[in-house]
């Protein structure tokens, strides 16, 4: 099967036609080498749509890279991505940016363009021969713009904007390009408390009430405890747990990940941490 002949195999998010059933994002054994690191290792995991997937790890643990095979960014060592069933290396680049968005950690830009300029740039896998942007891309830019609550950034220079007003322009552009699955690099890092909690919050309700599946990589775990369905737990590359909240950010596999010095209590029913001073934890190895 060609890349031109599986394009119309995977339909686009909200269209209600055509759309196979289970996982719209599917690994197996997945693995991404470079020479001899492995940075991804024998990764099995299925995204559902309207699912937020976060992906937790420490530094290194492959976090980044996976998200990037999977976003067709780069190609993997072994193992398979899938796409609504169909294998993603029988698409091409234009194909894959149709049906997955991704939002990296860094968005660099040589032109001193617009907010609404950046964002319409998630419509260029739909733009037709001549390259235009007609009705429908006007109307998606306006639409992603009102959904990340970023309309009023839309006439300014993106050069001229905050570290977190830029990551929203960014977010807004991977949303206009209407794809059924949304990767998230750190989509938090340059947002203050108040704005992270309302970057996700928005997230979360386009991937419910659009089935979008979402999957973010987060360094911060009680963002990813407050906000994701289901959690994936990297280490070395390979996968320590993938479940509900509750059954991955634990006490033991806290420990056992990330090292000493975090305390997980709950709170609403789901697990958050705290980190634990050193010297109260030396108090707490005296009194036990």
């Amino acid at each position: 099967m060609t890349a031109e002949s599986t394009q119309g195999a995977v339909a686009p998010a909200g269209t209600g036609r055509g759309v196979a059933s289970g996982p719209i994002l599917r690994t197996e054994g997945l693995t991404k080498r470079f020479g001899g690191l492995t940075a991804v290792n024998n990764v099995s995991i299925a995204i559902e749509r309207g699912e937020i997937r976060a992906i937790i790890g420490p530094n290194g643990a492959g976090k980044s890279t996976l998200l990037r095979v999977l976003g067709g960014l780069l190609r993997a060592t072994s193992g398979s991505v899938t796409i609504d069933g169909v294998d993603a290396t029988t698409l091409d680049r234009r194909a894959i940016a149709r049906h997955i968005a991704v939002v990296p950690q860094v968005f660099e830009t040589l032109f001193p363009f617009t907010v609404r300029e950046i964002v319409a740039l998630g419509r260029t896998s739909r733009l037709g021969p001549l390259g235009t942007l007609g009705s429908d891309d006007a109307r998606a830019v306006a639409r992603a713009l009102d959904d990340i609550g970023a309309a009023d950034l839309a006439e300014r220079r993106i050069d001229r904007v905050s570290g977190g007003e830029r990551q929203r322009a960014v977010l807004a552009m991977a949303l206009a390009q209407e794809a059924g699955v949304l990767l998230l690099d750190e989509p938090t890092a340059h947002l203050d408390p108040a704005h992270q909690r309302a970057t996700l919050e928005r997230v979360a309700t386009l991937a419910r009430t659009r089935g979008i599946a979402v999957v973010a990589v987060l360094h911060d775990l009680n963002l990813a405890a407050a906000f994701a369905s289901r959690v994936v737990l990297l280490a070395d590359g390979a996968v320590v747990r993938d479940g509900d909240v509750s059954q991955v950010i634990t006490p033991e596999l806290v420990a056992q990940v990330f090292g000493p010095g975090l305390r997980v209590i709950a709170h609403d029913g789901r697990p958050f941490v705290i980190p634990e001073p050193a010297a109260l934890l030396e108090r707490h190895a005296r009194a036990g």
